[in-house]
């Protein structure tokens, strides 16, 4: 829409500004995600965007992680808040904010202190998965990063952050509640600033594998998995659980514009979604480039009825 690659478009607010105020006039969605990076931390933690094209998203290279250095102020999370682009995240919303003043609520990513652990110990998400062992001062510094940058955005202005766990290991009952604990401090400040936590799970066979842990606890926030996780789950058990505020993270091939999706599929994916009544409907990831918008309109249309 702007003319300009990626690489270019990621580091210029006004660009990024402009391109978003156009796609809302099309999809006129309710929500605005002014940024939404996975490569974003990596960045500002100091390690290296391998671009392989200009106009593909780049392969993360985390920085060597050092358990000495992280002990003794390695990249404090305060300092990293302030490196990388999250600076031109933060001014991306501060001009929406000025610009579209109430008219949508304004969405930013980050990701979660699983997703950011793994990464720094460079775990793909099989190994997420089995492993329970991630050491407690690196998922402790994960936290900070996430709670840190998830105040940059909301001293920005931004209404609602979710909070992107994309790797998920196996959780016992045990084990939930500590990385509930290490999120609450993320919570509680994008609530000080009147803002709404989500904690955004995409990764399907971890949310399927972690149901009991996850919906036998209070969140405070609004829980929303990605409806794949969910597909052989009774909606009876989801509303009785103690989840008080539920999101679904609708599949990607949901907005496939290939007859393969199948009408059957996107009916059953309607009931579910007038079974659940969630508070937030968004996807398990960036739609791809070749999306039909005119279909996806339609389908956003469609949900809005049940919702």
């Amino acid at each position: 829409m702007e003319n300009v690659s990626l690489r270019t478009f990621l580091s210029n607010p006004t660009k990024i500004s402009n391109s978003l105020r156009q796609i809302r006039g099309y999809l006129q969605c309710e929500g605005l995600a002014c940024y939404f990076d996975p490569s974003l931390e990596a960045d500002a933690l100091g390690g290296t965007l391998e671009w392989m094209s200009e106009d593909h998203p780049p392969r993360i290279s985390w920085p060597t992680l050092d358990l000495d250095r992280l002990q003794g102020g390695w990249h404090s999370p305060e300092d990293m808040a302030q490196r990388g682009r999250v600076p031109v995240a933060c001014e991306v919303i501060r001009r929406l904010k000025s610009t579209l003043r109430e008219q949508c609520v304004l969405m930013a990513g980050v990701t979660g202190p699983f997703t950011l652990a793994s990464g720094l110990f460079g775990l793909g998400h099989g190994e997420v998965r089995s492993r329970l062992d991630l050491p407690l001062p690196v998922m402790e510094f994960a936290a900070s990063v996430t709670s840190q940058i998830s105040t940059k955005f909301v001293e920005a202005g931004a209404d609602l952050i979710l909070v992107v766990e994309r790797v998920l290991p196996t959780l016992s009952a045990e084990r939930c509640e500590e990385w509930a604990s290490l999120l609450a401090p993320a919570f509680n400040v994008i609530r000080f600033y009147g803002a709404l936590p989500v904690l955004l799970l995409t990764d399907s066979i971890a949310v399927a594998a972690n149901r009991d842990a996850l919906f036998n606890r209070e969140w405070e926030c609004v829980l929303c998995p990605t409806m794949r996780g969910l597909e052989f789950d009774s909606s009876t058990g989801i509303l009785e659980s103690k989840v008080q505020a539920l999101g679904v993270a609708m599949p990607i091939e949901f907005f496939d514009s290939a007859e393969s999706a199948g009408q059957d599929f996107l009916e059953s994916i309607h009931r579910r979604v007038a079974e659940l009544q969630p508070v937030l409907i968004t996807t398990a990831g960036d739609l791809p480039p070749a999306t039909d918008l005119k279909r996806a309109t339609k389908i956003l249309a469609e949900l809005r009825r049940q919702v």
